[in-house]
């Protein structure tokens, strides 16, 4: 905290001194106290744990805020274009960093998605700022161009900051709704802005259920420090102060009516935003910075493809020496989550002796994902991956179970599923397992071209039929991944399997999967083991039908 509170104090002198020379600008200090002050100290709070970022940060501060002092001082020189371009390009940076952070952790967690798309969002802050100071023709007076940079640097990038510092330590169902609203508002403002009255008012109406959205949940929240809460909960009660007379600013836009005017906006509204809303949330959140939700290092395979995956990619990593027999090596390693004294006495068998079934399976895409099974279908035969039929046609998976050079893929015991529909390649899913927190989770990759998808799926039993999820809460480590370098985000994807016993010798397995909570394919598989079905006469026919 030392070096936080030196540099802190050298960007509050710096600002003091620019101030001073220049008070004849005064009301742009409503901006530049954001860009010397507010903004590096969120940065700092961001890259506190990111020791790479922050060194490359502190070395490009100095031009930056350099050139924003020598902006605020000098009238127009030949020079502004350079020092514009300087601050232009450090928001490029921190937009690329948002980027960079989100490929780290996925968009799974929201309040670390609300503080990374703030850091993408203040890249537009930045153009309407480079905008503004070479007179750029936008369309806009002046000072509108000046009052949407202002916007995207308070309310698009401050704003979902605080948001997802507030979801770090509090985060009910609607804190999911709440923060999703604030996100999309900046968007839904500058359209507003440039196209129509009404839709701004619009944007103002969703700020307003947001932002007293949050102020309940500051409220709410269980931070120990009272003098923190209380900073807090006013930093966010004063924008429902200031939301109040934007709607009414914005009803005026909208019926050719002056209720609020511009003026009144800029002192009365930027003042609160500046000291209240901005210097108080800051200093409140420097008291107790809250720690994101780390995630445990994940086992994931070493193997990557390349362009075609198919059986190509398991000439170079089977290991014939060690045939396996099964998708498992024994269901007790599940154990206690699952019971597999009480478990279906089939389901056990499949998982642990895969090479004596037969697979029967029925693919249904959902009808609004129909359009985009096809074009995905384009790239999936060429890849030979993941690689599902359009037709709702029932039809037999082959396939073999072989075991997978343990020093390429570094993971538990790895094995290859490898199943086709008649010479095609449908999947070839590498299956593992490994142990976390008491609770033994499958894991499964799928290489893809440069990389991995990453299915860590938990067992549960229900009764005597068997669930795998990647479903799970956030302290577990359920999820789709995907494995690009050493960069592991989590995808916004689920699938669930429901296999169940029908009879001895026979399952019934249900394949459902969802994109941002929307279903949109389900596999029907029938199981049948080989011995069964050669002795009791039935065939492919009698599946099928």
């Amino acid at each position: 905290m030392k070096t936080f509170y030196k540099y802190t104090f050298v960007h509050v002198l710096l600002f003091l001194i620019v101030t001073i020379f220049s008070l004849d600008k005064w009301p742009y200090s409503l901006l530049t106290v954001a860009q010397l002050i507010y903004i590096p100290t969120a940065l700092h709070f961001i890259f506190k744990d990111d020791a790479w970022f922050r060194k490359w940060y502190f070395f490009f501060a100095i031009p930056v805020y350099i050139s924003i002092a020598l902006l605020k001082i000098t009238d127009q020189t030949p020079l502004d274009w350079l020092l514009a371009t300087i601050y232009l390009l450090f928001t490029f940076c921190v937009a690329i960093y948002g980027v960079v952070r989100f490929l780290r952790i996925g968009c799974t967690q929201l309040e670390e998605f609300s503080i990374n798309l703030g850091l993408i969002y203040l890249v537009m802050g930045g153009i309407w700022f480079f905008a503004f100071e070479l007179n750029i023709e936008t369309g806009f007076p002046p000072l509108i161009t000046w009052l949407t940079s202002i916007h995207f640097h308070y309310s698009a990038f401050l704003l979902p900051v605080f948001t997802g510092f507030l979801g770090r330590i509090y985060k009910p169902i609607s804190y999911h709704y709440i923060c999703t609203i604030i996100l999309i508002s900046p968007i839904i403002v500058a359209l507003g802005i440039t196209f129509s009255h009404w839709v701004e008012l619009f944007s103002v109406v969703l700020y307003i259920a947001g932002i007293y959205g949050f102020i309940y949940l500051s409220m709410k929240a269980p931070i120990s420090s009272l003098k923190q809460k209380w900073m807090i909960f006013i930093s966010f009660c004063s924008l429902g102060v200031t939301i109040f007379f934007s709607f009414l600013y914005a009803i005026g836009n909208a019926l050719g009516l002056i209720i609020v005017d511009i003026d009144f906006m800029l002192l009365f509204h930027g003042f609160l935003n500046c000291i209240v809303f901005a210097l108080v949330g800051i200093i409140g959140w420097s008291i107790s910075i809250p720690e994101p939700k780390k995630r445990t290092n994940l086992p994931v395979s070493n193997i990557r493809g390349k362009g075609v995956i198919g059986e190509k990619i398991i000439e170079n990593i089977v290991n014939r020496k060690h045939p396996v027999q099964g998708l498992v090596d024994s269901m007790d390693s599940y154990e206690p989550q699952v019971n597999v004294s009480t478990l279906a006495p089939t389901i056990k068998d499949f998982y642990e002796n895969t090479k004596n079934y037969k697979l029967y399976a029925q693919v249904k895409w959902h009808w609004w994902f129909i359009p985009l099974a096809f074009m995905y279908r384009l790239i999936s035969q060429r890849v030979q991956q993941i690689n599902l039929p359009i037709t709702k046609k029932k039809v037999e998976m082959t396939g073999d179970i072989l075991s997978i050079k343990r020093e390429l893929d570094g993971r538990k015991a790895p094995r290859a599923w490898v199943r086709k529909i008649k010479d095609n390649v449908i999947f070839v899913a590498l299956y593992s397992e490994h142990v976390s927190k008491d609770r033994t989770y499958m894991n499964i990759a799928l290489p893809l071209p440069a990389s991995t998808m990453v299915g860590i799926l938990k067992l549960e039993q229900n009764e005597h039929h068997l669930i795998l999820s990647s479903k799970g809460k956030e302290d577990d480590e359920a999820g789709i991944y995907l494995a690009i370098g050493k960069l592991l985000p989590k995808l916004p994807i689920a699938e669930e399997f429901h296999i169940e016993e029908v009879d001895n010798g026979k399952l019934i397995a249900t394949h459902c999967m969802w994109i941002f909570g929307i279903h949109f394919l389900t596999i029907n598989y029938d199981i049948v083991k080989k011995t069964f079905a050669n002795n009791d006469g039935i065939n492919e026919r009698t599946v099928m039908n």
